[in-house]
């Protein structure tokens, strides 16, 4: 017979623990010596194996306790389905783990290698780095948030800057971060990509994620936060496109 901090010692838990069990129903209170401390026997290590081996895999305690009185086949199908929980856990740790090194290197999300490719082409175009940093941000958050969509929603703004003229208005665009927002500049902008939209788009659906999606008012936000002249260019390009664009 062992005692208290005996058993815990052996089993690998804390001598509290072994008390919350026994508040808990989970474990049975033994006999106590003459001295009025408890004496456990193999049994009740071998109990306190199982309640720990549950309460690792994330089973409740109330639950434990129920199949702590379950009939052997209730039992075996409880574990069965606890195993199952714990394959699905360490899946999504594993993919939590990938992130997490990802992040450590630098690489928040895989982007495909085209759109790393078209990331140096803006730089070679003449963006500045703090465009390209950004498009590079923002692409990610879509590749994460519409990975289905994602790849032609790329390939419609990689096809917009194949083309000599419109690539120019997206480095005018560039441009104007440092505009005042009331730079007559801005207006003008705004006004001749209203019209290349219209031109490029003739009136169809330009691509982009179902309706109720939020990832494009957070991707425009988050370029909008990055300059009053481009948050004016938004209005104002809204304004002149209509409400079926916004």
């Amino acid at each position: 017979m062992i005692t208290i901090g005996q058993l815990a010692g052996h089993v690998g838990v804390s001598v509290k623990t072994v008390r919350v069990y026994h508040a808990k129903g989970l474990l049975p209170e033994p006999e106590r010596d003459a001295s009025g401390y408890r004496r456990y026997g193999a049994h009740d290590a071998v109990d306190l194996i199982k309640i720990r081996t549950l309460a690792e895999a994330g089973v409740p305690l109330a639950r434990i306790r129920e199949l702590r009185s379950a009939g052997e086949e209730e039992f075996r199908r409880a574990l069965r389905d606890i195993d199952d929980d714990l394959t699905v856990r360490i899946r999504e740790l594993r993919a939590t783990q990938g992130r997490l090194r990802r992040l450590a290197a630098g690489d928040l999300t895989p982007l495909p290698e085209e759109v790393g490719a078209h990331l140096e082409d803006l730089a070679g175009w003449g963006f500045t780095s703090r465009w390209v940093d950004l498009q590079r941000d923002l692409w990610i958050l879509v590749f994460a948030t519409h990975p289905d969509q994602a790849i032609t929603l790329f390939h419609d703004q990689a096809g917009t800057l194949a083309d000599p003229a419109l690539r120019q208005l997206f480095l005018d665009y560039d441009r104007a971060h440092d505009l005042a927002p009331d730079d007559p500049r801005v207006d003008d902008l705004a006004r001749r990509i209203a019209e290349a939209h219209r031109e490029r788009y003739a009136g169809a659906e330009p691509p982009g994620p179902a309706a109720d999606s939020e990832i494009p008012a957070l991707v425009q936000g988050t370029v909008n936060a990055s300059s009053p002249a481009w948050r004016r260019l938004d209005t104002l390009i809204r304004a002149r496109l209509g409400p079926a664009t916004t």
